[in-house]
C-alpha cells in the first residue's frame, strides 16, 4: 500500500485549510474585543469583591466577608426593596397606560398622526435634560405641579422633598417618559393582529368589550410583554434621572441599589465593597430577567 506523504495532499484539502485560517483571522478580534470588554471587567470584578479594597490602600483579601457585610448592611437591604418598589411601579404603570394608549390610537380618528408624533416625544429627550425640567417642577413653592392641583382643590405635595412621596414621584417621571415606549410596541402588536377571529366573533354575536377580553387582550399579550421585559431592565437600572433629582435623598428614601453602588464607589471609595453590590445586582437582574423572558414564552401563540 502506497504511504501518504506531504505532497500528496489534494490542492482543494489546502484550499480548505486556508479558508478556515482566514476565518479564524476574522473571529479572533471578536474574541480579543468580547474578553477585553466584557470577560475581563467581570473576572476582575469578582477578583475585587474577594477584597477589602479601598482607593490609595492595599488590597487585602477577605473572602466572602464583603458578602455576608452586605446582608448584615440595614443600608443596603432597604436599597434592595426601594428598588423591587421602583421597578414594580415604573414598570406596571407604563404598561397599563401604554396598552390603552395604543387602543386609543390604533383607531382612525382626524389628526391621529400628529397626536402620535406629539405622544412619543417625551422619549425622545436625554435622561438628564429631562431629571432638570422635573427637579422644578417638583419644586414645592415655585413648581407648576403644586399649581396645578391647587386649582383643583387638592392640597400641595412635597413631591421629592418628602420621604413618603419621592419614590411614587420618580417613578412619575419614568411613567412621563417611557409610556410611549410601550405604546409603540403595543401598537404595532395591534396592527399585526389578524382579522378572521373578529369577524367570526362578530357573526356569534359578541360584543366590543368580549372582542377583547377574548381576541384583543390573549393575541397583543406577546407584545405587552416584550414591552414588559424592557421596562424591567430600563427600571432595574435606572440611575441618571434618580441622581440628577434627589442623589437618593432625602435622607436615603430614593437609594436604590445603583445609588448605594454609586456612593460606595466614587463617594466613600470602599472598590470591594461595591464590587460585592455589582455580582449580587447582577444576579439579581439575571434571575428577573430569565423570569420575565418565561413568562413571556409563555404567552406566545401556540
Amino acid at each position: 500500500m502506497a504511504r501518504v506523504t506531504g505532497a500528496a495532499v489534494s490542492p482543494a484539502a489546502r484550499t480548505g485549510f486556508g479558508r478556515r485560517a482566514q476565518y479564524v483571522l476574522f473571529v479572533v478580534p471578536a474574541l480579543v474585543v468580547i474578553l477585553a470588554v466584557i470577560v475581563f471587567p467581570w473576572v476582575f470584578t469578582l477578583w475585587m469583591s474577594l477584597h477589602d479594597w479601598h482607593v490609595a490602600s492595599t488590597q487585602q483579601f477577605v473572602g466572602l466577608e464583603n458578602y455576608l457585610g452586605l446582608w448584615r448592611d440595614a443600608r443596603f437591604l432597604n436599597a434592595i426593596w426601594r428598588t423591587f418598589y421602583f421597578t414594580a411601579l415604573a414598570v406596571i404603570l407604563p404598561v397599563i397606560f401604554g396598552a390603552v394608549a395604543a387602543m386609543v390610537f390604533h383607531r382612525e380618528f382626524f389628526g391621529r398622526g400628529f397626536l402620535r408624533g406629539v405622544f412619543i416625544l417625551p422619549m425622545m429627550a436625554t435622561p438628564v435634560a429631562i431629571a432638570l425640567v422635573w427637579t422644578m417642577m417638583f419644586h414645592p413653592q415655585q413648581g407648576i405641579l403644586n399649581f396645578l392641583i391647587e386649582m383643583v382643590g387638592l392640597p400641595p405635595s412635597l413631591w421629592v422633598f418628602a420621604q413618603d412621596t419621592v419614590i411614587p414621584s420618580l417613578v412619575l417621571v419614568e411613567v412621563w417618559q417611557w409610556t410611549p415606549l410601550v405604546m409603540l410596541i403595543v401598537l404595532g402588536g395591534l396592527a399585526a393582529l389578524p382579522t378572521d377571529p373578529y369577524e367570526s366573533a362578530l357573526i356569534d354575536g359578541a360584543n366590543a368589550l368580549q372582542m377583547f377580553r377574548y381576541i384583543t387582550l390573549p393575541l397583543v399579550m406577546p407584545f405587552i410583554m416584550v414591552a414588559v421585559v424592557l421596562r424591567t431592565i430600563d427600571a432595574l437600572k435606572a440611575f441618571d434621572t434618580i441622581f440628577v433629582i434627589t442623589q437618593g435623598g432625602p435622607g436615603t428614601a430614593s437609594e436604590t441599589i445603583n445609588i448605594f453602588l454609586y456612593l460606595q464607589a466614587f463617594a466613600f471609595y470602599n472598590i470591594g465593597y461595591a464590587s460585592a453590590v455589582v455580582v449580587i445586582f447582577f444576579g439579581i437582574i439575571v434571575l428577573l430577567s430569565l423570569l420575565t423572558l418565561y413568562v413571556r414564552q409563555r404567552t406566545l401563540w401556540s
